[in-house]
């Protein structure tokens, strides 16, 4: 090659350079201008989910199942034997206390009423019989009273004649022995007017056990007519009309539903944490999506020998009386120690977090703040914060260590630092910093 050819070939060689070099440049520059028009996310107000704080607690014990059941049940059982002629009410009805529900046929028993009233009257035939009887020997008794006053007059009248001669001792004699005579037979006549007074008292107290006879016989044909206990709903019929009824055969059951009771089965190792009148929750499978609170009204002193669990009651209101019976209850008892607040693990951050996620490796501040890089008390050992919510337009946000407990489900207790009624930050769309401007979303409270 010439040395005109090859110096024309380093001039063509550094032409080229240069304009490759001169794109290059224009690209970066392309790059620069583009990234200087890219908004900086940095920069925009932070959208935050914000939730009231509430007192509760992180360990909600111990589910048990339990039945449905009315708080009262009774049967209506028959006093008397008959046939039922009419029964008024059915399963599913509601009846008042001392509402009439049926009828039993009562005639036999009238029939005995007729004949008790039959024998009543004799018995008060009696006592007018007696009580005439009475009456004659009174009369009688005043007869010979009179008739004695009149002897005993005689007599005295016959000594004064025979003191003064006038007549013989014999005729006197014969005076006083009918005085005496007479005061015998006024004491007789006394005596059978106490006896006839005696059989009248016999023959009214026999009047007064048949009437008594005849009220039982009475009260019995009461019992004909079937009424409501309680007040509450017929949960079962269990005869029909025209059937022949006994004594003590359950005819119909009625529920008290005003309450309703719960059953469940505690093992004895719970037995030492629940009381009487401790509140409950529970929870109806029928009613999903509702919780009704009740209390434990009875904790009977004995358990099963063999399961080792006692059956206690929990009775619940039920003003409306649409829970029925037979539904299943999940019981939980409500703790008896107090409420602390109780957050989602999610709203805690820990120090050094906000420094995370950020694509340009700054701080998260806002432009213009003044705050400065975190001290070491910052560093792993600081207690975590919550961002509650200052008052004031536009919201800002306040960091707030706080002291944590127990921890379960993702929910955390707060001791100290957050108190019930307080607003404070669920969740955000990037790390927060203390003093920073949000914006609240749609789904905080």
């Amino acid at each position: 090659m010439t040395g005109v050819s090859w110096k024309q070939g380093v001039s063509v060689a550094l032409v080229g350079l240069m304009v490759l070099l001169s794109g290059c440049q224009g690209e970066s520059d392309a790059a620069a201008d583009a990234q200087a028009q890219r908004p900086d996310r940095s920069s925009q107000t932070p959208s935050v989910d914000v939730a009231v704080a509430e007192a509760g607690q992180l360990d909600e014990g111990a589910e048990y199942t339990g039945t449905t059941g009315p708080v009262r049940e009774v049967a209506v059982r028959p006093r008397i034997e008959g046939q039922l002629l009419d029964l008024r009410v059915d399963a599913g009805d509601a009846v008042q206390q001392g509402q009439i529900l049926g009828r039993i046929d009562d005639n036999l028993l009238m029939t005995e009423v007729l004949q008790a009233e039959a024998e009543l009257a004799a018995r008060q035939s009696e006592v007018a019989q007696a009580m005439t009887q009475v009456q004659s020997a009174q009369t009688q008794v005043e007869e010979v009273r009179f008739q004695l006053e009149q002897a005993r007059s005689d007599a005295d009248r016959f000594q004064s004649l025979l003191n003064d001669g006038a007549i013989s001792a014999q005729e006197a004699e014969q005076a006083r022995t009918t005085a005496n005579t007479l005061l015998q037979t006024l004491r007789a006549a006394q005596n059978q007017v106490g006896t006839q007074q005696q059989a009248v008292s016999a023959a009214q107290r026999r009047v007064e056990a048949q009437r008594a006879v005849i009220a039982q016989i009475q009260e019995r044909r009461s019992f004909a007519v079937l009424q409501s206990p309680i007040s509450g709903v017929v949960s079962a019929r269990t005869i029909e009309m025209g059937n022949l009824v006994q004594t003590g055969d359950e005819v119909l059951t009625i529920g008290d539903f005003s309450q309703v009771k719960v059953t469940v089965q505690v093992s004895e190792l719970e037995f030492g944490q629940i009381q009487v009148g401790q509140s409950v929750q529970v929870r109806l499978d029928a009613y999903r999506n509702q919780t009704f609170n009740g209390t434990i009204s009875r904790i009977p002193p004995v358990a099963d020998p063999t399961a080792r669990l006692i059956p206690l009651e929990v009775t619940m209101p039920n003003p409306d009386g649409r829970v029925g019976s037979g539904l299943l209850a999940r019981v939980r008892f409500q703790q008896n120690g107090s409420n602390r607040v109780v957050v989602p693990q999610t709203a805690l951050q820990r120090p050094g977090e906000a420094r995370q996620g950020r694509p340009d490796g700054q701080s998260g501040r806002r432009p213009g703040s003044n705050a400065e890089a975190p001290s070491r008390s910052e560093g792993a050992d600081a207690p975590p914060r919550l961002f509650v919510i200052a008052e004031g337009e536009p919201p800002t946000v306040e960091a707030r260590p706080v002291t944590v407990g127990e921890q379960a489900d993702g929910q955390v207790e707060i001791i100290a630092g957050l108190s019930p009624g307080e607003r404070y930050v669920v969740r955000s769309t990037r790390p927060l910093e203390d003093q920073e401007t949000v914006q609240l979303s749609i789904l905080s409270n």
